[in-house]
């Protein structure tokens, strides 16, 4: 039988577990994985030499030679920033090719769902962590709810990539970049919309990271939410329609959003414009580029006035720690604000070699049955090994690896464009998940 082929597009930082797990079950599932990146030897390093897998050059602005790699594959995964997932989809529709990635559904993805019905394509969306974790855990709570007879009142979800207890304990934010920088730097831009006792709520950017809800799970201690920026689209997805509260969000230690707040709020994360004089200037001197002028005030103390700050405080300290105040070059040429705060940040958050991160995902939710209220808190914690064998990795590989495989077994039916909130892809994934150690610890209370 001739064997079928894997291309993965990607071979950053959220690709090791994806595959490693590909390779390993290269030949229980007859199939040959192809690793794609702009850097060839980063797929190299990938497959590691194995005789199941390939390593290439992939340009994804090289519609050519994209194309033929494309064609020759069955199933394309795609690890590439999401920016890019069109056109990776354009590419499975023109040559009849699966498509599985961990994004988010665009506007311009959701487009192609008639084009790829009609061809009997499945491109599978938001199938890693968070999105995709968190959905299926989610479904298979409230499917059992339902089935019961009860009726979901509420539901709550946060998830965040952290750093394990024992790394870097001198590290005040208590947070590493396990994921794509740029993207942690340009978190929550954009109006946060959800529902709250059946009145929806807005916040806006600016107000984002003052505005956050206190999350604590026995064993790990207290963490703080902020709110994901449209919850509300999840009502159907999650057959909620009616529901009087249903919040997602992003999961951070106690005490980092009110010191990222003072970054959002000084325009640190702001991406829309150039910035003067970068390569000379100074990790100082970029706050200061934020402060008003005076000439008899150092930075610190412009800081402390205009955000009414204490100067031996958790947020100096974080800021201190992380080298805002020091007099070390930024060492960039260019750049914008998000650009240059994301360097400087780079220096400090990230993971050494013998760092590990870990993931941490809560839901809690409220429903009725029997005209009694009750209440069931879940919570998955997964703890990474190393700075490349990471939680959010695992996270996000893993998912869609077991989606590719479940689906060349001929055992998922959907088609068109899709998340995985159905039982026939969550059942098996999540209970593959568990096999490997991915599982949700869960606790109900009835509520007086």
């Amino acid at each position: 039988m001739k064997k079928k082929s894997i291309l993965v597009l990607g071979a950053g930082r959220s690709s090791s577990a994806l595959i490693k797990y590909l390779l390993a079950h290269a030949e229980g599932g007859n199939w040959h994985v192809t690793v794609g990146d702009f850097n060839v030897r980063a797929a190299e390093e990938r497959i590691k030499g194995s005789q199941n897998g390939t390593a290439i050059r992939f340009n994804i602005e090289e519609a050519q030679s994209c194309g033929e790699v494309v064609a020759s594959s069955d199933v394309v995964i795609s690890l590439l920033p999401a920016d890019f997932h069109h056109k990776v989809a354009g590419l499975c529709l023109a040559y009849g090719k699966h498509l599985f990635n961990a994004s988010y559904v665009s506007e311009k993805m959701q487009s192609f769902d008639k084009e790829a019905k009609e061809k009997g394509l499945l491109f599978m969306n938001e199938c890693g962590l968070d999105p995709g974790i968190d959905h299926m855990s989610a479904m298979e709570i409230i499917e059992g709810i339902k089935t019961k007879g009860g009726k979901v009142l509420s539901f709550e979800s946060f998830t965040g990539g952290l750093i394990a207890p024992e790394t870097d304990v001198d590290n005040p934010w208590r947070y590493k970049f396990t994921w794509n920088p740029r993207n942690v730097v340009m978190a929550g831009h954009g109006t946060a919309k959800f529902i709250q006792e059946n009145q929806y709520k807005f916040i806006s950017y600016q107000q984002l990271f003052s505005r956050t809800t206190p999350v604590h799970i026995p064993d790990y201690g207290n963490f703080e939410g902020y709110a994901n920026r449209d919850s509300l689209k999840y009502m159907d997805t999650y057959g909620l329609r009616g529901v009087k509260t249903l919040l997602r969000g992003t999961l951070r230690n106690e005490g980092f959003c009110p010191a990222w707040n003072i970054l959002v709020q000084l325009g640190c994360t702001d991406d829309s414009y150039m910035m003067e004089n970068v390569g000379t200037m100074t990790h100082r001197d970029f706050i200061n580029t934020f402060l008003p002028y005076d000439d008899k005030e150092m930075v610190e103390g412009k800081l402390l006035a205009r955000f009414g700050l204490d100067g031996a405080g958790p947020e100096m300290l974080r800021l201190k720690w992380s080298g805002f105040f020091d007099t070390e070059l930024v060492g960039l040429t260019a750049g914008t604000p998000a650009q240059v705060l994301e360097h400087i940040l780079n220096k400090r958050w990230k993971l050494a070699p013998q760092d590990k991160d870990m993931v941490v995902m809560w839901h809690r939710f409220v429903y009725q049955l029997g005209g009694k209220a009750h209440e069931i808190q879940s919570h998955i914690i997964m703890q990474g090994d190393d700075a490349v064998d990471t939680a959010m990795a695992k996270g996000v590989g893993l998912p869609l690896g077991i989606a590719a495989k479940l689906f060349l077994e001929g055992k998922i039916s959907q088609r068109g464009v899709c998340i995985p909130v159905s039982k026939e892809l969550y059942g098996p994934l999540l209970e593959e998940l568990k096999s490997l150690g991915i599982h949700a610890s869960e606790v109900e209370r009835a509520l007086l």
